[in-house]
């Protein structure tokens, strides 16, 4: 069994086929959960987590490219080029009203992007904002006592210090014996996985992994426990098939992977991975 901790069949992409995709997944003993990036998707993800009894689970959260207008280079072949944003201003009551929902796992997908920031805007104001409605969010997600799936692109740097103050200031509503977050699509180095470890966060990987060998080090030596496994659908498709849509099935090349990178069997990355997310999300 495999559990696709981040997959977004909740986009647009997949307006035609998802049901197909997830009864796909499902058939193969892959569950899913399916993050969104704005009130829409949120929705979205929650609709389509309630028309099936297991496998499938909602997040909802506010994307921080989604707080401004604009266009967002996804650099991704097989999945659309891009797409258009429009500004959404953070509502805590509509969030909180549909995290509720029994299907609902986790807050996210939230918090910071810096590589697509419009230079000809206010950056120091838009970093500041991004930062606000993070925390906004993590209070909601520390409220219904839900862990938050974390994007960071090019912001580590103010990421992890937010987190330590957040975590210090709120310390009450931090569970000591279970984590907290994850930072998905982790991309910094063994020394950062560890500061977030300590924090009470683990980190996941997608399907990078098999076409880039820059974290193999750090999968060799990291407790296999603190990490997940995810496909970022329909982006980061792994290899073999680089180009084409990523879909939920696929995380099974990610666990391969891992499996490899480490010297151990598939089935063992398989076990630990799914009873790490198991935990986590509480499914």
């Amino acid at each position: 069994m495999f559990i696709d901790t981040h997959s977004h069949v909740n986009f647009s992409v997949f307006k035609d086929d998802a049901d197909e995709v997830i009864r796909r997944s499902l058939s193969n003993n892959t569950w899913m959960i399916l993050p969104g990036a704005e009130f829409k998707t949120s929705n979205r993800a929650l609709k389509y987590a309630n028309k099936y009894e297991k496998g499938v689970y909602a997040a909802v959260g506010l994307h921080p490219v989604h707080l401004e207008d604009g266009f967002v280079d996804t650099g991704e072949a097989g999945s659309n080029s891009g797409f258009i944003t429009k500004a959404e201003e953070f509502n805590y009551d509509n969030y909180e009203k549909i995290a509720k929902f029994e299907k609902v796992v986790a807050i996210g997908e939230v918090g910071l992007d810096y590589y697509h920031l419009d230079p000809s805007k206010d950056l120091s104001a838009i970093k500041k904002k991004q930062q606000t409605v993070l925390i906004q969010q993590l209070l909601l997600a520390r409220t219904l006592d839900l862990p938050a799936i974390i994007h960071c692109r090019q912001a580590h740097d103010d990421l992890f210090p937010l987190l330590q103050e957040f975590k210090n200031k709120y310390h009450q509503l931090i569970p000591t014996n279970k984590p907290w977050g994850v930072i998905h699509c982790f991309s910094g180095d063994e020394n950062l996985a560890w500061k977030y470890f300590k924090l009470g966060f683990l980190i996941s990987f997608t399907g990078l992994i098999t076409f880039s060998k820059q974290w193999d080090n750090l999968i060799r030596k990291i407790p296999l426990d603190k990490l997940m496994i995810e496909t970022d659908s329909p982006y980061m498709t792994p290899e073999p098939y680089r180009g084409q849509r990523n879909e939920p099935l696929l995380v099974q090349y990610v666990a391969n992977r891992i499996a490899d990178i480490r010297g151990i069997n598939l089935e063992k990355v398989a076990k630990i991975t799914t009873e790490t997310a198991r935990s986590f999300f509480q499914i």
